[in-house]
């Protein structure tokens, strides 16, 4: 048996928990919005045709915001095509996914579902196909209270009162070659600018985001953000960062440690970011919206997209089957976001549902829980207050991808108004379990108010919908408090919530 320790004082504060951490992402692709978040047959379907049941499992998941309509789809998305009455609105291939949408769902009818789902909008516009007009155009529409061509159009399309979206994203990853209207840094970097430029003219309110890189091995990673922040840093908040992993060849060791990756990922455009800012003189800092993220086996065929003559509405894509070691890295990189909060400000699980989601759907039929679904929920229910810096001390363990990793990864968030502390944890190794111990004598008198754990002797044990229960957060009965020491047994290949209050 290995054995770990912690030290958690409320001194050490790293920032804030915020909800926007807990965000996810619904693009116009494959099941996401059509038979997912929209069935109008569907017996729980509301009168907008959007699913009740769908809906539960969302504020069931505690999602903050959602980021929409994508993604790659949104490279070459026309918005007004989903505005107005639904008869009239024209069908468009969909050259990201080769596919029809058939602008069923658009811009209102999201809009009316984050009312719904009680979440935080998050609107990307198109800079692959076009650019700085149609750019304020959507922004007119959705956030002019009236009185010009397109708020007023909004008006009559039922919305009297504007959206006020506030977050918006300058495209999506157009360092990408795949990405319809790929970019040079500085092609992007100008048409990023101009179009933040004139989006504040309207707001100068907003919260912009540029593209990063899409991902960290990309072979332009570092010069990419560089590049585009020395032409935009003045208009824009954030910086993205794009992020997908799995298990490869068998190597569960190096999956479970895709967090060390993570870090480095933020740790290195928070450097980048930071050198411009030194360059350019200027006080502000740019944050990171991490506003893609998940396990993602892009080798399997259902990540395929269909080809030839064929482009079907809402296909079967990327829907992606978790199993326990899936839900326990998705709940480590939840951890490294949460570690990094001074400068990821805002991070979207991708997707929401059905696509590589943690709510699954059947057309019509049954919804169910992913194992992914379970530490994304119970870390949005119980991260609050401010995240605290932790001293770890446990053994290592090999890897082939990263090399020596601690076997313990962790952090904790505290209250300061209720004194509650949550202590997120995941042991690493595939074999061995973990005694840890927790100091915890500078929180003064404290007990543990509950304690869960995921995991199973079988970690590729996946959830269906006919049996989404075997495999659930249960119970952790060995988590005690002594002499201000918390004592917890984490099994191999596992993740862990502790609370402890007064």
């Amino acid at each position: 048996m290995l054995t770990a320790s912690l030290v958690i004082d409320p001194a050490f504060v790293v920032g804030p928990v915020r909800r926007r951490t807990f965000g996810s992402f619904v693009e116009h692709l494959g099941r996401c919005v059509y038979t997912g978040i929209h069935d109008p047959e569907h017996p729980s379907a509301d009168e907008d045709g959007f699913r009740g049941d769908v809906l539960d499992l969302v504020k069931e998941l505690g999602t903050g915001t959602v980021r929409y309509p994508g993604g790659n789809f949104v490279s070459g998305y026309r918005w007004e095509d989903g505005i107005g009455p639904r008869e009239q609105r024209p069908s468009r291939l969909d050259l990201a996914w080769h596919s029809t949408d058939p602008n069923t769902v658009g811009v209102d009818e999201f809009m009316r579902w984050a009312k719904k789902a009680d979440v935080e909008p998050m609107m990307a516009v198109n800079l692959g196909t076009r650019g700085v007009q149609e750019a304020l155009d959507i922004l007119e529409y959705c956030n002019v209270a009236g009185g010009t061509h397109l708020s007023d159009q909004r008006r009559a399309n039922g919305a009297e009162e504007p959206y006020g979206i506030k977050m918006w994203c300058l495209g999506n990853e157009m360092d990408g070659p795949w990405q319809i209207g790929h970019k040079t840094a500085h092609e992007y970097g100008r048409l990023a600018t101009e179009t933040a430029r004139a989006m504040r003219m309207i707001d100068p309110d907003l919260e912009l985001v540029v593209c990063g890189s899409s991902s960290s091995a990309m072979p332009t990673f570092g010069a990419w953000e560089a590049t585009v922040l020395e032409e935009a840093y003045e208009y824009v908040d954030y910086v993205s960062a794009h992020a997908y992993y799995s298990e490869k060849d068998g190597d569960l060791a190096s999956f479970l440690a895709s967090a060390v990756d993570m870090d480095h990922f933020i740790d290195s455009v928070s450097a980048t970011a930071d050198a411009v800012r030194a360059a350019k003189k200027l006080t502000k800092r740019i944050h990171i919206s991490f506003d893609e993220w998940n396990v993602w086996y892009q080798h399997r065929a259902e990540s395929r997209p269909p080809t030839g003559d064929d482009w079907p509405v809402a296909p079967v894509l990327l829907e992606d089957r978790y199993n326990v070691a899936d839900a326990v890295v998705v709940g480590n990189l939840l951890i490294s976001l949460l570690r990094h909060t001074d400068r990821v400000h805002s991070a979207s699980l991708a997707q929401l549902v059905n696509v590589i989601a943690p709510i699954m759907t059947e057309p019509g039929g049954r919804s169910w829980r992913q194992t992914t679904f379970h530490p994304f929920a119970l870390t949005s229910e119980h991260a609050r207050g401010e995240v605290l810096q932790v001293a770890v001390d446990a053994p290592t363990l090999e890897t082939e991808k990263f090399g020596e990793v601690s076997a313990l990864d962790a952090v904790a968030t505290r209250d300061p108004e209720t004194g509650a502390v949550a202590i997120f944890a995941v042991n690493r190794s595939t074999t061995e379990s973990l005694t840890l111990t927790v100091d915890v004598r500078s929180l003064g008198d404290v007990r543990v108010v509950g304690a869960q754990t995921l995991s199973n002797p079988d970690h590729t044990w996946a959830a269906s919908a006919d049996d989404a229960t075997s495999v659930l957060p249960v119970e952790n009965g060995t988590a005690a408090v002594s002499d201000g020491v918390v004592t917890v047994e984490l099994p191999a290949v596992s993740w862990s919530v502790v609370r402890l209050g007064a």
